[in-house]
């Protein structure tokens, strides 16, 4: 991190959303970075940041246990006059450390909520009186500290949002990161920019510079393996490391037998063009053995994250490779639970699944504190196909956690098929605003008819959904018309299957990936 960078610190407190949060101050052209509530101030001062917010979280701030940033870093933020905002869990902390009141509210808000501003300054400039926000709290702000004000309230909350005297202070019930928040992204650039100061100098551009500066620092003349999976987040962590090293990269393609239809083909051919040195290893049968009999899908990623590990370890005493190069996002630390207060949603083959003792020296993830769509511009400004870039998202563990029963080739080929028909389908009636798209192989069974006769048949699901960051995310509403013609081919083409199935929940709290 160069010193002269802008830095919003967010801390974070356990919250699911803490990394939108951050997501949204880069939107707004500001470094953002997650830090824990062990903070100390030698590390605030490491950082010299524009402004610090504070996360919701599940705790209450009077609960023995509650988490909580120390008194002399709170202090010293004050004492400094370095601009905070507290957002739901920190708001309430905020009140709680000044002398004010939380307690547990009789009545809870959840979901969309109506708020009324009182004060037009600060983080509320230029906002109308009336506010759409969204809420998710079961304690309550009763008594705001000495020398603070009310700037919001709602029917249920007369204290929904506060700031200080000095205008430096400043705490909301509801979450602003979140799309359901009409005005959310205006409170945090208000906050950003009229509170901070900041002059919005961080961009991907930026980023590669910097990220190809880390790397170069970190491998030196050595050489490094990249686990290369064909998806965008390997693809772009593979293209930055060869900006930085060049040949001493080696590519290591990995086909299990659980990867999309043509995908081996379509990375071979993207990759051939670079100057990297790339492998296809054909593992297959070393998968389905591991694998064989297991359901659990937790077990699946354990043993692919494993078995991944082992032949990249082997490629790399080939060719005395120290080092071990990942495409990990943060959405996988987040759902992996490796965020230090985040609770496990499912473990990422290469996060949560990885074993451990690893023979590298290091493993490098350039991509570690990106979101999928800061990956893909800068998939984009480094010049990757766009067959790459904008394909929709495929788990490292592949096929293998896309079916509810154990990895066979029955099950892979019916779940490969049925995903290139959904894409396919998908891609020429030209639908937008996609996400994420593909079929699950389900292990039930059911009564079809086929020809006049009975069939007892699989069950194919269908997991289309839109989002912005992967965190949350709605299922799609397709037009009947199109999923008639995705359920005909696949019962069509697809001797196995009898029935379609759409999975129309939400996430939350579904996840997107079902298995």
């Amino acid at each position: 991190m160069s010193a002269e960078r802008e830095i919003i610190l967010v801390v974070d407190f356990g919250s699911q959303y803490t990394h939108l949060i951050a997501r949204r101050v880069r939107e707004l052209g500001v470094y953002s970075k997650i830090v824990f509530p062990e903070i100390t101030i030698s590390e605030i001062k490491k950082y010299s940041p524009k402004g610090i917010i504070l996360s919701g979280g599940p705790k209450s701030v009077y609960e023995k246990d509650s988490l909580s940033v120390s008194d002399e870093v709170f202090d010293y933020l004050v004492e400094k006059e370095i601009p905070i905002l507290g957002i739901c869990y920190g708001y309430q902390l905020i009140a709680y450390k000044m002398g004010g009141n939380v307690k547990r509210e009789q009545r809870k808000e959840y979901g969309v909520a109506n708020v009324e501003i009182l004060d037009s300054e600060g983080i509320f400039k230029d906002l109308e009186r009336k506010e759409i926000v969204w809420m998710s709290h079961s304690d309550q702000v009763f008594e705001i500290p000495p020398n603070f004000v009310v700037t919001s309230k709602t029917d249920t909350s007369p204290i929904a949002a506060f700031r200080n005297n000095s205008k430096t202070i400043y705490g909301l019930q509801w979450h602003p990161e979140v799309v359901h928040t009409k005005n959310g992204n205006k409170i945090l650039s208000n906050f950003v920019y009229n509170v901070c100061n900041c002059e919005g100098t961080w961009n991907l551009s930026n980023f590669i510079e910097e990220t190809v500066k880390n790397i170069k620092n970190k491998i030196g003349n050595g050489n490094a393996v990249i686990a290369l999976s064909g998806g965008v987040d390997s693809s772009v962590a593979a293209a930055i490391t060869e900006k930085a090293i060049g040949n001493r990269l080696y590519a290591v393609f990995v086909d299990h037998g659980l990867l999309r239809k043509g995908e081996a083909e379509l990375v071979s051919k993207a990759f051939s063009n670079h100057n990297i040195n790339f492998k296809k290893i054909n593992a297959k049968d070393r998968f389905f053995k591991k694998l064989d009999s297991i359901t659990d899908p937790e077990k699946k990623r354990m043993i692919i994250g494993e078995e991944f590990i082992r032949i990249f370890e082997e490629e790399a005493r080939k060719i005395g490779a120290d080092f071990l190069v990942q495409g990990t996002i943060y959405p996988d630390v987040i759902e992996s639970g490796r965020s230090q207060h985040a609770d496990t949603i499912k473990s990422h083959h290469n996060v949560g699944g990885l074993p451990e003792s690893i023979s590298f020296k290091e493993i490098i993830e350039p991509l570690r504190d990106l979101y999928k769509d800061e990956v893909r511009e800068v998939g984009r400004k480094l010049g990757l196909p766009k067959k790459i870039i904008d394909q929709y998202p495929f788990p490292g563990p592949g096929l293998a956690v896309r079916i509810t029963g154990p990895v066979t080739e029955e099950n892979i080929k019916i779940c490969r098929d049925a995903s290139a028909i959904v894409e396919e389908e998908l891609e020429k009636a030209s639908i937008e605003n996609i996400w994420q798209a593909f079929a699950v192989t389900l292990e039930d069974r059911v009564v079809g008819v086929v020809g006049d006769q009975r069939k007892f048949g699989r069950i194919v699901g269908l997991r289309i959904v839109e989002s912005q960051d992967a965190m949350t995310a709605n299922f799609k509403k397709l037009p009947w018309d199109l999923l008639e013609n995705i359920s005909t081919r696949i019962t069509n083409e697809i001797p196995e299957v009898v029935s379609v199935a759409y999975f129309i929940s939400h996430k939350p709290p579904q996840t997107i990936e079902p298995c």
